[in-house]
């Protein structure tokens, strides 16, 4: 047998399956360490508790997520703490308005960064964030997706923020969301964040933003002063009106839709933070470092 060529061989295959990925680790404390004494930090979840316990989060406050319509199993993997929530069904995790304090981050100027550690599985999911679609009219706020193709936004990281709560006029749906160039692998550990700045909507994957030319947003042709539809970038995402305070829970996997809990996540979550301002390209990159 030819050893040297078969231990040549199970290299190549290591470097294979780790290149370009985020590494899995059994904890990973000076990542938690440095998104801790990361300045306007909020919440931070690690997703280490178990299934039918509250998932409690560093930083401002402890904001115990709780299960809906079912229990969230977790799963002895993850980049954060070793461990990771898995989604699937219709299972989801909340925390009533009342009780978001400082995550009901809203404000003409007011910036916010979401960020999360994932295992996407596939179709449109919601990561976490404020964003109600349905009661009241409406009321978006913030929010975290994965894949939102309606807008061109298909198999990306999406950042979604909203002024008014309500549907973009004059079209059905809210459109003013930031979608990043690359594609999200499925059954991969993925690095997805957006940020605003209160002018500018950003999405990254895996830490780095890639700039999307300007492009015919798709299904926006035929409305009220739009015949010919609406051309513009998807990333960076021009959006001066700043983030409304509209009343949302507080949810994670799942948002209100007009049918009910919809846009369910599914795969992993093995961390999710939240910030009171727009971090830079720089400090973003910086969470890969460790």
């Amino acid at each position: 047998m030819n050893y040297p060529f078969l231990l040549l061989l199970l290299l190549l295959v290591s470097v294979g399956e780790s290149f370009g990925k985020i590494p899995v680790k059994k904890g990973n404390p000076e990542l938690v360490s440095k998104i801790k004494s990361n300045s306007g930090l909020v919440a931070f979840w690690d997703f280490k508790e178990g299934a039918g316990k509250p998932r409690k989060a560093f930083g401002e406050g402890k904001f115990p997520l709780k299960e809906q319509k079912g229990q969230i199993p977790r799963v002895s993997e993850g980049p954060i703490s070793g461990f990771s929530a898995l989604f699937k069904d219709s299972a989801f995790l909340s925390l009533p308005n009342r009780k978001t304090g400082k995550l009901n981050i809203y404000g003409k100027n007011q910036g916010v960064t979401v960020m999360a550690w994932v295992k996407w599985e596939g179709k449109t999911g919601f990561v976490g964030g404020m964003w109600n679609e349905y009661a009241s009219g409406g009321k978006r706020q913030y929010g975290l997706f994965v894949s939102l193709p309606h807008y061109n936004g298909g198999d990306q990281v999406c950042g979604h923020i909203s002024a008014t709560g309500k549907p973009t006029p004059p079209f059905p749906y809210s459109i003013d969301y930031s979608a990043s160039k690359q594609t999200v692998e499925k059954g991969q550990w993925q690095f997805v964040t957006f940020t605003y700045d209160g002018e500018f909507i950003c999405s990254y994957l895996n830490g780095e933003l890639e700039v999307r030319e300007p492009e015919l947003i798709k299904n926006t042709k035929g409305f009220p002063g739009y015949p010919e539809g609406i051309t513009h970038s998807e990333n960076p995402y021009f959006y001066p009106d700043g983030m409304g305070n509209n009343g949302s829970d507080f949810t994670v996997g799942a948002v209100l839709l007009a049918r009910g809990m919809g846009n369910f996540f599914r795969g992993q979550i093995g961390g999710l933070a939240l910030f009171d301002r727009a971090l830079s390209a720089e400090e973003i990159t910086g969470f890969l470092k460790i």
